[in-house]
């Protein structure tokens, strides 16, 4: 290190090396009243004369020595590195301070072991610095990596999943080749749509929206939600209605399955679901009696034909006005199979491990374990609800009422028709005698064991017979016997609180 020392008093001392006959000429005029010495190597505080200040240092070369000649010790200036040393720098250090091996200002003591310490502890704590840094980069570096890694195994699972159920689309449908439906691409589905212009509905499978195929014919195009498309609702409605016809089930006109992307094409049916002329909340469209009549009893047929017309059994498990299309001559076509299942045609027994349905219109079996297990008969309970519904005029649950017949559409109906109070006095007798079958069939599908309901075929004779060999069924119940003689006062007087009322919100739902 060379170092350059101003002093205002000459200075005798091997230390100091007088820089006046060569190096700093100019400072050292006449005019100059200080005087320029030069240190070459370490230099301690105590070896500074009093008054006098260190002006600058060069770090360079590591071959300065002593006993330089004053050629050389310009010649390692010029080609060196100069710092400027300004006092006001030591100010914390009273005056005395040094650069240590990494270029960093360190005071000066007296004592040499006080200034060995310091020197140890300012080399620890940098080393900590640099470890904070080093874990700091370390931490940063493994959330830069760590979060694209888990983007992209979550991203790997939801591909997996999705092509896990476009395989087994492409499995069915390979050996299912004899299926009558047209297969599109999402490229079609688009043009059929214009671009999914005009959306006609939405629910839990997705959205539907209206289409025109080349030939002019209006379709119905449901597209799968592909979040919750794992193939087998899209494989149930393909299996179903894709190989049956029957003028009271929707056709299916075709289908894509273009990997992750499903749809279904349906034939249009201009007048909507039922359930948007039944329900009063909605200031629907009201139908008269012989219309309704004529719903019931083509419902009536398209589910006899599923339970008996097929060459399996299939049971929809999600009868419901919404799921009942009506066309331009209110035709009614049962639709929306996802929930379906088929079962052999000779036994009606079916094995279900979660429920199926919609709450409302959900067999009392399906909760009730220990009365039978599921049946046809489930389907014959749900069309019992919708025609009671339909004979109700689509009131919906009060949950604060006084009593369970203001709960319970069966128990409101039935006590209407008991006490001759239904709204259906003043029609034409003909119109009275369809809405009284409608009404009494419909109390005898919603019997609460399911022996004690008719299956379809009968709930056809039922409705096509005459009035006169319809007898009354038993008032229709809610619960289990046991339950309802030891809860049902509590439940009465509020609906809403208790076992029982809980049990009747699920069952009962909003329908």
């Amino acid at each position: 290190m060379i170092i350059l020392i101003k002093c205002p008093n000459r200075v005798y001392s091997p230390l100091y090396v007088d820089t006046a006959p060569c190096v700093l000429r100019g400072f050292n005029s006449s005019a100059s009243t200080h005087y320029y010495y030069v240190n070459i190597g370490d230099m301690l505080a105590s070896d500074l004369k009093e008054l006098c200040s260190v002006e600058m240092m060069s770090l360079f070369p590591v071959s300065a020595r002593e006993n330089m000649s004053f050629i050389e010790i310009h010649r390692e200036l010029v080609f060196g590195f100069q710092l400027s040393w300004h006092r006001i720098l030591c100010e914390k250090c009273n005056g005395s301070c040094y650069l240590d091996s990494r270029n960093r200002f360190q005071c000066m003591y007296a004592d040499r072991t006080s200034n060995n310490f310091k020197e140890i502890m300012a080399e620890i704590k940098w080393m900590l610095d640099q470890i904070l840094v080093y874990l700091g980069m370390l931490l940063a570096a493994r959330n830069l990596c760590g979060t694209p890694c888990v983007i992209a195994f979550f991203i790997y699972k939801w591909r997996r999943r999705h092509l896990s159920g476009y395989n087994t689309i492409e499995e069915f449908l390979q050996s299912h080749n004899n299926l009558m439906p047209i297969r599109y691409s999402y490229s079609n589905i688009r043009k059929i749509t214009g671009g999914f212009k005009e959306k006609l509905g939405e629910g839990g499978f997705g959205s539907v929206y209206k289409g025109k195929l080349r030939s002019g014919q209006f379709v119905a195009v449901k597209i799968l939600d592909k979040s919750k498309a794992d193939g087998q609702d899209f494989i149930n409605e393909v299996a179903t209605i894709g190989k049956i016809h029957h003028v009271n089930v929707v056709r299916l006109i075709g289908f894509c399955a273009d990997r992750t992307k499903q749809a279904l094409i349906y034939e249009f049916m201009s007048k909507g679901s039922l359930n948007n002329y039944i329900d009063c909340h909605k200031g629907s469209i009201s139908l008269s009696w012989e219309k309704l009549y004529e719903i019931s009893l083509g419902v009536a047929h398209g589910i006899e034909y599923l339970h008996q017309g097929c060459d399996m059994q299939i049971l929809h498990f999600d009868i419901k006005p919404h799921n009942v299309l009506l066309d331009e001559n209110f035709t009614p076509k049962i639709s929306d199979f996802g929930l379906a299942k088929f079962y052999p045609t000779k036994g009606s027994i079916a094995s279900l491990t979660a429920k199926r349905g919609t709450l409302g219109y959900m067999a009392p079996e399906i909760f009730y374990k220990n009365i039978g297990r599921v049946s046809n008969k489930a389907d014959v309970y749900s069309f019992g609800q919708l025609v009671l519904e339909i004979a109700d005029r689509g009131k919906k649950v009060n949950g604060f009422a006084a009593s369970l017949s203001e709960v319970y559409s069966p128990f409101r109906v039935y006590d209407q028709l008991s006490s001759g109070n239904l709204p259906i006095e003043d029609t034409a007798e003909e119109e009275n005698i369809k809405a009284r079958k409608m009404i009494i069939t419909g109390l005898w599908c919603v019997q609460f064991q399911p022996s004690d309901r008719p299956a379809m075929n009968k709930v056809v004779e039922m409705l096509e017979g005459d009035i006169e060999s319809l007898q009354m069924p038993p008032r229709p119940v809610l619960f289990p016997v046991d339950s309802v003689t030891t809860e049902s006062n509590s439940l009465a007087e509020n609906p809403s609180q208790g076992t029982l009322g809980n049990i009747l919100l699920s069952v009962v739902g909003e329908g």
